[in-house]
């Protein structure tokens, strides 16, 4: 099983609001954003939200509150960008959101050139302030790495990716012209052939391309990107749709996405997918675990919500699928794979006066011919326990002789097998292995064929049809900064005398960076180091400093002519919100009372 670490620092970064008078740069908005989200999320002790939950929030009335709350996050990041021909302007904040302080915020004018180098200054920062503030996180020394030489290139690229988000056949068009043109620039950009593999598969699929010269382009960027990285996360995502859809080749998917996550955990299609092929197995406790890791950093994808439904579905909590695939469709009439779960539910409920009502009401473009059949047949079957004349069983038998008639294949399997045909039933999955059908891959283990599984036969092809899923353990607990006991107490001796001799928390800009290279620590050990044997953050640590420096300043009667924020600002401190909850913490009372109760003059 992957193990997937239970994490407490939690960050949602809000798409980047453009600040140009130009419209046209709303793209470039969003690639910052993109790729602030692909940095932190290279953090494995940080929980990022995933892009398409934090963009649901994009140009809509909520409070960060709100946002909080619906994405569970304890903290926020919102920006802005600023265009001035090739000169931006960027500027970003991180907010604790139970307080609603503003922990830190910095600005940055630089050329358009520079916009990698940009996007891992700002992903470094923040991560840095994350660590001070919460506690240990692993970071590398760079966070963004450029994609492209080519900055035409880059944004043709971002361009494409705005497009293709918008998931209808023209907008897609037009993304793979951008892609394209991003590729007759530097034909080294992984982004643009996984986007264009990725834009190619979805008009196939969706049937608004030919369909097998469209695979073929498919197959053909997947290829080129794979030459580039074969690590690359999405690369690997769509490598595992492509062996189990287009394939039928479960143990090959669950490679592919199993790859895919060991290079970024936190890839929730991955993820997603990942729950998906132990939920076809019924490993039904290692799906929830996935999904729960899902649903805690992308809780606002429809896709989340159809996965926990599906979980549902299978795991014979019907109501609670009922519930969810209507959420789906009350968003979304639309939804073809809620409208089909949906129909799967009402049958195993009985309910087939509401499953016939919603499959007589559903328009035609929305269920394949063969489909619909297959439902009608089954809704027959099960109305009348099998007996009676059988039209639609009869023509689903005829339809099905074809061997590319997938659908026909799938529903004449679940009528076999409610027919209690279960030989019959059994020729059909052979059809799957000489045909590669990824619908009977879909079909053998659905509830709606459970009374297969009492047949001798059933475990035999349930081996074939789903290999054992070799668990990849993703090792997020270890922390390559980590020293020995000795190792550890000497730093820890060097560190206390440094603090006393040179008092460098006086610095108000001291960082735990600069700390780290004044006593030539790495940055990553002494966070660790703090965290593991003082049980304290950055912050906490140098605070304590600054809170016994005050007392002793607030004390002495040479100092009676300054205040007490001035005395504060004298210890390091250089927020009066900071130190003033800092005080009361550590010392259980207001800076005024302890100076009121200690002082000489008194």
């Amino acid at each position: 099983m992957t193990i997937i670490q239970d994490k407490k620092t939690s960050i949602a970064v809000l798409p980047f609001v453009n600040r140009s008078a130009d419209n046209s740069n709303e793209f470039f908005c969003d690639g910052i954003t993109d790729e602030i989200i692909n940095a932190l999320s290279n953090i494995e002790q940080l929980s990022v939200t995933s892009r398409t939950s934090s963009f649901y929030f994009k140009n809509k009335n909520y409070s960060l509150q709100e946002i909080s709350n619906q994405l569970n996050v304890s903290t926020i990041l919102e920006g802005s960008v600023r265009f001035n021909g090739q000169q931006i302007r960027i500027h970003a904040q991180l907010i604790e959101v139970k307080n609603d302080h503003t922990f830190w915020s910095s600005t940055w004018d630089r050329k358009l050139e520079n916009v990698f180098q940009i996007q891992d200054e700002i992903s470094l920062l923040i991560a840095e302030k994350l660590r001070e503030k919460y506690g240990h996180l692993e970071i590398s020394e760079h966070l963004v790495k450029p994609v492209t030489n080519s900055i035409d290139a880059y944004q043709y690229c971002l361009k494409a990716k705005q497009l293709f988000n918008k998931w209808n056949p023209s907008s897609v068009n037009e993304a793979i012209e951008l892609f394209e043109m991003a590729l007759k620039i530097d034909d080294q950009l992984i982004e643009a052939h996984v986007g264009l593999a990725d834009a190619y598969s979805f008009l196939a699929v969706a049937g608004f391309a030919p369909n097998q010269e469209t695979w073929i382009k498919v197959n053909e960027h997947l290829m080129k990107a794979k030459l580039i990285n074969a690590e690359y996360a999405p690369l690997n995502y769509l490598l595992a749709n492509q062996a189990f859809f287009t394939a039928a080749d479960f143990g090959k998917a669950a490679k592919y996405i199993q790859k895919s996550i060991i290079s970024k955990p936190n890839h929730s299609e991955g993820q997603q997918f990942l729950s998906f092929l132990y939920i076809l197995r019924g490993e039904l406790d290692t799906a929830n675990t996935l999904l729960q890791y899902v649903k805690s950093i992308d809780p606002l994808n429809q896709e989340t919500m159809f996965y926990e439904a599906y979980f549902f579905y299978r795991s014979y909590q019907f109501d609670k699928a009922e519930n969810s695939l209507q959420q789906l469709l009350d968003e979304n009439a639309q939804n073809i794979p809620a409208i089909i779960t949906m129909l799967y539910v009402l049958l195993k409920k009985g309910a087939y006066q509401q499953a016939e009502h919603l499959l007589n009401t559903t328009p035609n473009e929305l269920i394949m011919p063969d489909e619909r059949l297959g439902l009608q047949c089954l809704i027959q079957i099960l109305k009348s326990n099998g007996e009676g004349e059988l039209d639609s069983f009869r023509e689903l038998e005829s339809r099905a002789k074809k061997d590319t008639s997938f659908q026909a294949h799938a529903y004449l399997f679940l009528a076999y097998a409610n027919l209690n045909q279960f030989d019959a039933a059994f020729k059909m999955m052979d059809k799957l292995y000489n045909n590669k059908s990824s619908v009977l891959l879909l079909t053998f283990s659905d509830p709606l064929a459970d009374s297969i599984q009492a047949d001798d036969q059933y475990l035999i092809y349930h081996a074939r049809t789903y290999p054992p899923i070799n668990a990849s353990k993703i090792n997020t607990t270890n922390n390559s900064s980590a020293l020995n006991d000795n190792t550890s107490m000497q730093m820890l001796s060097t560190l206390k005398d440094f603090m006393q001799t040179e008092k460098p928390f006086l610095n108000p800009q001291l960082t735990l960076r600069s700390l780290a290279n004044q006593i030539n620590i790495h940055p990553n050990q002494l966070s660790w180091l703090l965290n593991e044997h003082l049980k304290q953050n950055y912050n906490e640590y140098i605070n304590q400093y600054r809170v016994e420096e005050f007392k002793k300043l607030a004390v002495d009667s040479s100092n009676k002519h300054i205040s007490l924020i001035g005395l504060a600002y004298e210890s390091g401190f250089n927020s009066k919100t900071v130190f003033n909850t800092t005080f009361k913490k550590i010392v259980g009372m207001t800076p005024k009372e302890y100076q009121t109760k200690h002082s000489s003059l008194e």
